[in-house]
Order: C-alpha cells, then structure tokens, then sequence
C-alpha cells in the first residue's frame, strides 16, 4: 500500500533566499534521487502552524523507511537543517486530497 511522508517545518528569516536556492537545487532532485515522488506543497499564510507543509509519495512504508534511513537523506536531512527549524515529518496511508 502506498504511503504519504508528510514533512513540515518553519523557515528560518536569515536564511530564506538560501533556502529556497536549496530546496530547488539539491532537495527536490534528490529526493526523487532516492526514490520518492513529490506530490504536494503547502505554505501556511496566517496562523500557529508550520509554514511548510510537504508530502511526497513511497510504494509501501517498507520502501519509505528504506529510504529515510539512507546516508543520502541524512545529507539531504542535515543540509535542510541548517536553513529551517521545527522539522518533522510522519509516515502515513497515502489518500487522494489533503492530508494533515
């Protein structure tokens, strides 16, 4: 069964431009790299919620973990951590339309 990793984290203000140079660049290649596909982004615009909200698409929860555990998402991971704060993400059944 397909899975959904949902991903969410706040931008940080210092680093905005070099976040999105990074997220265009190198994030989104290589996270289809390893396998998953991106499905769907979202940015909160007013509220006490995280300002990105990504989900992306694994076959089945077995791949996904495959796949988060590899030496290259922990490059990915740690490049990504040096331009946002309050990462997290989940695993879960995949659906069609907007998932929490």
């Amino acid at each position: 069964m397909a899975v959904k990793i949902i991903m969410t984290w706040d931008i940080s203000q210092e680093n905005e431009q070099k976040y999105f140079e990074f997220v265009i660049g190198e994030f989104i290649p290589g996270v289809q790299q390893l396998g998953f596909h991106p499905l769907d982004a979202w940015a909160t615009l007013y509220g006490d919620y995280p300002q990105i909200q990504v989900g992306m698409i694994a076959v089945d929860s077995e791949d996904a973990q495959r796949m988060l555990a590899s030496a290259e998402w922990e490059i990915l991971q740690e490049k990504l951590l040096e331009f946002i704060d309050d990462f997290s993400y989940k695993i879960v059944p995949a659906r069609t339309g907007f998932q929490f």
